[in-house]
This record gives C-alpha cells, structure tokens and sequence, in this order.
C-alpha cells in the first residue's frame, strides 16, 4: 500500500501528497474538491466555528485578499464543522457588520468526514471542532503546504500569501527562497552537484555568500 493511501487512511496528508477528494454540501451548492481544484491552485481553510471573533477576522481578511489570490491563479475554499444554514446566516451577518462578502465556499462539514479526511480534529485541542489548518494546494492536486495554528491564535493571512507567492516562483523559476522572502527580492540559487558547476556558477552575477549559497534577481 502506498505511502500516500497510508497517509489518508491515518487522517494525515502530508506534503507532497495527492489531496484527498471530497463531495460536500457549501454555501455555493454541492462541490467535487477535485473538479474545483482543477487547473488552478486552492487555499484549502479550516476554521473551528461559525459565529466566532477570531474566525470571523480571518474569513474577512481572507475575503478582501480574494483579488490577490485571482491574480495567483488561486481559489479560496473554507470548512468547518457547521451547517449549511449556519454558514450562510454567517456570511450575511459578516456583510451586514463589516461590509464584506465571503464570496468563496464554505463546506458544511456536519458529518466530519472532511475534518477526518484532512486531519483537522486534534483531541488535545478540540474533539468538535476543527483546527486553524491551512493547505495550499496546486493544479496538479498536491498539497505543496500545510500550517497550523491553535484554535487561540489567528493565523497570518500575509504569511499565507508568501508561501502561495514562494511555492510558484519556484516552481516557474527552479529556484529555492530564503529566509523572509518576499516577492520582488532575491531567491537562492540551486547549490552545484559538481565541480564543473562550481566553475560556471563562479562566472556568473551572483550574490555569492560561498560555494553553496548563492543569490540572484529574477529581473
């Protein structure tokens, strides 16, 4: 049995594993995860519970990146272990006290089968709800990354976006980012497997710290 069925079976995708599919009802109807995740990347959200503060400032954050995750190529999609009612008594409550829509879907995951498939239920944490989980997800359907946070704290929505912006420039450029990148700013270059490739590196405009780190603007 593959590593990656292991993984689902356990209620623990991992990096680098196929994102588990999933019909469910959402504020914007029934939803295949995979025909929604086709050809485009998804920020795939857990939240504990409609009709909390820290929740709600996440959706809201979220909701007013919506533009800057089209320009990504990137849909937004949220879960929790609510109803459908709920969600979207919910989602006008928000409009009506912050004027913004979440216009996104939002799985009603009454049953918890999402929660399980995902690994969202942490028993030290919580037995109901689900954690502040996210998982970026590409068009090939693989999940590329996954954060947590404590149902106490409110996750980094820019944070959220750098990784998103890091994970496609290293994909498009085949380069790694170093520590606090941010769009604009220089990646690392791929250290050399050979002493040939030391020499060419050495010949080019790079930021040379030493042999194995090396830095270069995409421009």
């Amino acid at each position: 049995m593959s590593q990656n069925r292991l993984n689902q079976i356990n209620g623990i995708p991992r990096i680098g594993d196929q994102a588990p599919d999933f019909n469910s009802p959402t504020t914007h109807g029934d939803l295949q995860f995979s025909e929604y995740n086709k050809d485009s990347w998804v920020i795939f959200f857990a939240h504990p519970a409609d009709f909390t503060p820290v929740c709600t400032t996440e959706l809201v954050e979220f909701a007013k990146n919506k533009s800057y995750f089209d320009q990504k190529n990137t849909k937004l999609i949220g879960v929790s272990i609510d109803s459908v009612h709920a969600h979207l008594a919910w989602v006008q409550n928000v409009k009506q006290n912050s004027g913004v829509l979440l216009d996104f879907p939002i799985i009603a995951d009454l049953d918890q089968s999402v929660a399980q498939k995902y690994g969202l239920l942490h028993p030290g944490e919580s037995a109901t709800a689900a954690v502040r989980a996210v998982f970026i997800i590409d068009p090939k359907q693989t999940i590329r990354a996954i954060i947590y946070y404590p149902l106490n704290v409110g996750r980094n929505i820019d944070e959220v976006k750098r990784v998103l912006t890091a994970l496609q420039t290293a994909d498009e450029f085949k380069v790694a980012l170093p520590v606090n990148w941010v769009e604009g700013e220089k990646v690392v270059v791929p250290p050399p497997k050979t002493l040939a490739e030391v020499g060419v590196h050495d010949n080019k405009d790079y930021e040379r710290t030493d042999f194995y780190l090396l830095k270069k603007d995409l421009n």
